[in-house]
């Protein structure tokens, strides 16, 4: 017999099927609560609701431990390329030699963006943030490239459209922003080395490829290729529940990374490191401002929602952070501020009761800005690596078996039943 959990309210008994998942994490399934019992569960944020089973993340909060279909994080930042995990993440296995030849040729193939798309930057008022015109670009791509559906051929293309178009976009949005000519993608640049051509080369000053740059940004990107049901996953797994297309599925998922407790995190990090330093740089003071609970601040890339110990991903972006501040020998007084932040606070007993450790946030902005991208750019530069993750989740819920139109409930909590009182009695 299955195991089941047992719900007793009002003198009945709800048997509840319990779900194991292969690493062990178990769910009591509720599925029919509502239906034998006629009450719903309440759960503020959805922190304890699982809403699927899924094949490509898992993550243990309590532990620290992060994989990519079984893959140690920590591996693929050390070995793996950002095409062979986004690979992974999407076929739910790393690619052998012919198949990521195939991949890189399709991802080179499709990186031009159509000339009519520039017009529609060029619209934009000069103040908008690039994770809007982002949002708004993605959607805006179903009408030059219809997604495709019929085939697994066809999905791929699709797929591998957004991954090389919005890598283009971004840094075409960029180049637009200053007034300068727009770089095109090269054949004979990889994916993060052509990035940054994009970003930073110009006609009157060639950019300088180098390895600790784009080691730095390929393990950035790799580090936040997934992170199992998060805001902006969630985002666009409702979404795709409508079986709306994908690229309006991921463009629903840009707009929620856009908030400062999810994507916009590492830039609001920088600039909680900016406000510090107008205050003479006076970290302590922010220290303990952070630690007094009538105080509304909050120090910016401390702590996690999920992760209740050091977030993996920090102690891998922290080396990538220590290597590359050295091999560049930047003189900045923000990074160097937020060096003698981190420290004090590792050191803290208020933040190691509360493990409240530095965590990706913290590390990626230093790294970000050390590479040259502008602040406003920052949560654009995570969104270009989440979407192999948001890709795999939407392709998964497609084929899900037990696929169903997101609809949560309420407790409704408004006035009761009364009559409508026409204008002139009304007081």
């Amino acid at each position: 017999m299955n195991d089941v959990a047992e719900l007793r309210y009002n003198g009945k008994t709800y048997k509840l099927p319990v779900i194991a998942g292969s690493e062990g994490e178990k769910a009591i399934d509720i599925s029919r609560l509502r239906a034998e019992s006629g009450m719903i569960t309440m759960d503020y944020g959805f922190a304890n609701t699982g809403s699927c089973t899924s094949n490509i993340t898992f993550m243990d909060g309590e532990k620290g431990v992060l994989r990519y279909c079984g893959i140690p994080v920590e591996q693929l930042a050390e070995k793996a390329t950002f095409k062979e995990t986004a690979y992974l993440l999407i076929n739910g296995h790393l690619p052998n030699r012919r198949q990521l030849t195939d991949f890189s040729v399709l991802l080179n193939d499709h990186s031009l963006v159509h000339e009519d798309m520039k017009i529609f930057y060029q619209n934009f008022p000069r103040a908008s943030h690039p994770m809007g015109i982002l949002s708004a670009m993605v959607n805006a791509l179903r009408s030059f490239y219809p997604a495709l559906h019929e085939s697994e051929e066809e999905i791929n293309i699709t797929v591998t459209r957004l991954l090389a178009k919005v890598r283009t976009m971004a840094a075409m949005s960029y180049k637009i922003s200053l007034g300068h000519t727009v770089v095109y993608p090269r054949p004979d640049l990889a994916y993060c080395e052509n990035f940054l051509n994009m970003m930073f080369d110009s006609p009157v000053r060639p950019y300088q490829l180098k390895p600790e740059v784009i080691k730095a940004l390929r393990v950035f990107w790799i580090l936040h290729a997934d992170h199992e049901q998060n805001c902006s996953t969630a985002a666009v797994r409702v979404v795709g529940s409508s079986r709306a297309n994908l690229y309006a599925a991921i463009s629903a998922g840009i707009a929620a990374l856009w908030g400062p407790l999810h994507g916009g995190a590492n830039q609001a990090v920088i600039e909680m490191l900016t406000q510090i330093q107008k205050n003479n740089g006076d970290f302590k003071s922010a220290i303990g401002r952070a630690k007094d609970r009538n105080d509304p601040f909050r120090l910016m890339g401390f702590g996690h929602r999920v992760y209740k110990t050091y977030d993996p991903r920090a102690k891998i972006m922290k080396k990538v952070c220590d290597d590359l501040l050295g091999a560049l020998s930047i003189q900045d007084p923000l990074l160097d501020l937020a060096v003698e932040l981190e420290e004090a606070a590792l050191k803290d007993p208020y933040f190691i009761d509360h493990n409240l450790y530095p965590n990706v946030d913290f590390y990626s902005g230093i790294v970000l800005r050390a590479i040259g991208i502008p602040t406003n750019m920052f949560t654009v530069m995570f969104a270009i690596g989440r979407l192999p993750g948001w890709i795999a989740q939407w392709k998964e819920s497609m084929d899900d078996p037990n696929w169903k139109i997101s609809r949560p409930r309420q407790v409704y909590i408004g006035e009761t039943l009364h009559d409508f009182v026409p204008i002139d009695d009304r007081e």
